[in-house]
């Protein structure tokens, strides 16, 4: 990974980035917030450690900056014990962990394996394979007709419905769609090289198109699109992937996105768990970092907490066969088929609701 440090401690960041280079990284450093800045817009990098407090500005205002304009990028805060409290509030404003000085060498290797663990849910979680696959995988898995648009020549299937499209012409796909689902009202779509769209196009017009035919399937079929990432910038394919991707299912990718809140999740199904069986199941030995988990879990509806043991929730079960499913989908295929919907994660949203009631009756 590429990996910058910044500190306005000499002597530790050159004992971060010596480490870190050991592991086989390739690493930066600064000094300052001004000087961090003008790597990241230099460099591509995928991992930031920055120190909470230096003069001038902190690792905050930092990780405010990296938020807002390189969100792909991992944040860790490098703290002192007697911040530790102000690192699990930078976890709330989008950190993804923190680490203590001085650091621990196992700390430090267990923080990189959660991010690579992340990085791989992150990249494993889309389907890959052509778009042709992915249309007849997911007829299959729902039992649903598909609505396949792409260029000639059609493919051959029984289950998949063709419908030329070269992307020249977006507007064509809502009344297609439309036409289509009169006759297969729990069909779904796949539209192929999604990206061809963009040519001649506004990206918020086709982000409107494709929010447009999302909504029109909710409680229908599955919906995916496949892009040619090379003809994107990460921006423009993270616009159509959040506009292929209803908010509720965002929201719970995100929140199940962490490997310590999946390995809490995981176990939860398996039966109720005490504060220290989930830190087990968790791998942590930090108390303060699993209780920001695991609010959070219980914020998201995911999990409760009844007396002194966690239980999963009815969203939480949801959540699981969702992962399950993204685990079975993500084995052994190809590249190029970034985004999809299905009426799984749909559910996350009707289950989150539910959650949310019980929670107002609760109280």
């Amino acid at each position: 990974m590429r990996i910058l440090v910044v500190d306005d401690d000499p002597i530790f960041r050159e004992e971060l980035t010596t480490f870190l280079s050991d592991q086989g990284h390739t690493t930066f450093e600064a000094s300052s917030v001004r000087r961090a800045l003008e790597v990241l817009e230099a460099e591509s990098v995928d991992v930031l450690f920055t120190d909470l407090k230096m003069p001038r500005q902190s690792g905050l205002d930092l990780l405010g900056e990296v938020h807002r304009r390189w969100p792909a990028i991992f944040t860790v805060m490098v703290t002192g014990f007697a911040t530790v409290q102000t690192a699990v509030d930078a976890m709330k404003e989008g950190a993804f962990d923190y680490i203590a000085k001085p650091f621990r060498t196992a700390q430090l290797e267990q923080v990189l394996r959660l991010i690579e663990e992340q990085r791989k849910f992150r990249d494993s979680h889309l389907p890959t394979g052509t778009a042709t696959e992915l249309a007849r995988d997911l007829a299959r898995r729902h039992h649903a007709r598909i609505l396949y648009a792409d260029e000639p020549p059609a493919p051959r299937g029984e289950s998949l419905e063709f419908l030329a499209f070269d992307g020249r012409s977006p507007s064509e796909l809502p009344h297609a769609l439309e036409a289509f689902l009169q006759r297969h009202p729990d069909g779904g779509l796949v539209v192929a090289r999604a990206d061809r769209m963009l040519v001649g196009h506004r990206l918020e017009d086709i982000v409107a198109i494709l929010e447009d035919l999302r909504k029109r399937l909710e409680g229908k079929g599955p919906f995916a699109i496949s892009l040619d990432p090379t003809q994107l910038s990460q921006g423009q394919a993270e616009a159509l992937r959040t506009a292929v991707t209803s908010p509720a299912v965002q929201t719970a990718l995100e929140a199940l996105s962490s490997p310590i809140r999946r390995r809490v999740l995981f176990r939860l199904s398996e039966g109720p768990a005490s504060f220290s069986e989930a830190m087990h199941a968790a791998e942590l030995d930090d108390s303060p970092k699993l209780a920001f988990h695991v609010h959070r879990l219980v914020d998201e509806g995911l999990i409760a907490h009844l007396g002194e043991q966690y239980r999963i929730t009815p969203k939480g079960q949801s959540a699981v066969s969702i992962l399950r499913e993204m685990e079975d989908i993500a084995a052994g295929k190809g590249s190029k088929t970034v985004v999809y919907q299905t009426p799984a994660a749909a559910a996350v949203a009707s289950a989150a609701e539910s959650g949310q009631s019980l929670r107002k009756k609760r109280r």
